[in-house]
């Protein structure tokens, strides 16, 4: 997962200013050293950590936050606030058109994932604005270029315009432009071709095509993969084309994330999107605010939020509180909810966007491999409808039965049924109000710490009022009977 080291380097320096009492000028200095350490270790662009580490120190050195009632916050603060301002400040929308279509750019070195992230590009604007896109394959020189738009296309079912490897791509991109104004199509992104290297060529192509369609978006996508040599290619392809913002993809492979904070202050291009899977919904709206937070491992609420809303229905998951609430969540709810948790994304990710979750050594210990969920799966659907329906009925018989059915060994069932039942007693009690019990499930602690167990109260505290609510509620219900 990108970041992971730098969070973990952020994080060290931050608790070493939390754990003293008063921040001397000394203490400042180490900080700002360690910040700079983490940040050139992140690959983040030289002049980039210069300046950034420059403005936190002159931020941080003023007497009101050395000598006020809590420094050691303060400065986290103008931290999170120098990230989020070196990423961009604020989310970036897709530029439109004022009359149909909106034409998009798909920009890029081969190897980058223009065309997977096209067809992301695409399914989102269906889902979301109701769109009609239309693909332009535009790519002649790579092999199988077409065959893979045309197969990502089918998954997504959007139309693709193709002429072949045999005409020019300049062509093909001013005859699927008439194509898409005789089928009123909203939104028209073109797969463009790319090269190992920047080229003359490459751009001169690139050039002819947008000077032929003036397209509102040209979308530079980069692999987060690759580093400082992500900030290079930026530049040369912003210095050719003026591209209009930056999709940076495989954000969730082992990237240590220096190009998500440089790109924005080499080129001024915003980062518009980021890819963080490889599902066709894998694709999101890059937030720098939310980034920071991540960054210095105070989690994403809101993303975690925007994610459960889309994957989650609403009145399961309001039946499924009340199946907890009153202790009668049974199998068949358990494998619902694991399914609709799994179309999330991998669970790592997701425990990760909860604050004080990153690098916490309790889910260093957890195992997140994909394929317990399929083992999982197996030993459910190895119960019986009345087993599934009733968990008390698990006896020592019927656990062996089940182990014999999903193929997996008895203690793995064991300890699946040990589990369904701590997290039903536990869901239980959070669903009341009450977070005793919590500690079990992160090996004795909180996550995060004060600032996990802070958050953990704040939720306790609002189930608690909700309850109360629905109680006066229904007591006046009563009442006017």
């Amino acid at each position: 997962m990108a970041f992971e080291g730098l969070t973990e380097r952020l994080q060290k320096a931050m608790e070493k200013l939390r754990r003293k009492p008063k921040v001397t000028e000394a203490d400042l200095r180490e900080t700002m050293r360690e910040i700079r350490l983490a940040l050139l270790e992140a690959d983040v662009n030289f002049a980039v950590v210069k300046d950034f580490v420059k403005k936190v120190r002159e931020q941080a050195a003023g007497a009101e936050v050395l000598k006020g009632l809590n420094p050691a916050q303060q400065i986290v603060k103008i931290v999170n606030d120098q990230l989020t301002e070196l990423m961009g400040e604020e989310a970036v929308p897709l530029n439109k058109a004022a009359h149909i279509p909106t034409v998009i750019m798909m920009v890029g070195l081969q190897g980058a994932g223009k065309t997977t992230t096209a067809g992301k590009l695409a399914l989102r604007l269906k889902n979301e604005n109701h769109a009609r896109p239309l693909f332009i394959a535009a790519d002649v020189y790579r092999p199988a270029a077409i065959t893979q738009l045309q197969q990502v296309a089918a998954q997504i079912d959007v139309p693709v315009f193709e002429k072949g490897t045999d005409v020019d791509p300049v062509e093909i991109v001013r005859q699927g432009m008439e194509v898409a104004k005789q089928n009123h199509n909203d939104y028209v992104i073109i797969d463009t071709a790319g090269r190992l290297q920047i080229d003359e060529q490459l751009m001169d192509e690139l050039a002819n095509i947008k000077q032929l369609v003036h397209p509102d978006e040209i979308l530079l996508v980069i692999d987060a993969m690759t580093g400082q040599n992500a900030v290079n290619t930026a530049q040369g392809f912003d210095d050719k084309l003026d591209i209009t913002g930056v999709v940076l993809t495989k954000l969730d492979g082992d990237t240590r994330g220096g190009a998500a904070m440089s790109i924005r202050a080499v080129t001024g291009k915003p980062i518009k999107f980021v890819g963080e899977g490889e599902k066709m919904e894998d694709l999101d709206v890059f937030h720098p605010d939310r980034m920071a937070s991540r960054i210095l491992g105070m989690g994403d609420m809101m993303t975690l939020i925007e994610k459960a809303q889309k994957n989650f229905d609403e009145e399961q998951a309001q039946e499924t509180m009340d199946k907890m609430r009153e202790n009668t969540f049974d199998y068949n709810d358990f494998l619902a909810q694991m399914d609709q948790v799994t179309k999330m994304g991998p669970l790592e990710n997701i425990l990760k966007m909860m604050p004080g979750m990153a690098n916490n050594p309790a889910l260093k210990n957890v195992n997140l491999d994909p394929k317990q969920f399929a083992h999982i799966r197996a030993i459910v659907l190895s119960m019986t409808p009345a087993e599934r329906e009733n968990p008390d009925l698990m006896n020592p018989s019927r656990r062996r039965r089940l182990a014999a059915g999903s193929g997996r060994p008895i203690v793995e069932v064991n300890r699946m049924i040990k589990q369904f039942n701590q997290m039903r007693k536990m869901m239980k009690q959070v669903t009341n109000g009450n977070m005793s019990g919590m500690e079990n499930l992160f090996g004795g602690q909180m996550p995060g710490g004060k600032m996990g167990q802070m958050a953990m109260n704040r939720m306790a505290r609002k189930m608690k009022k909700d309850k109360q609510k629905r109680i006066k509620k229904l007591r006046k219900l009563r009442k006017k009977r």
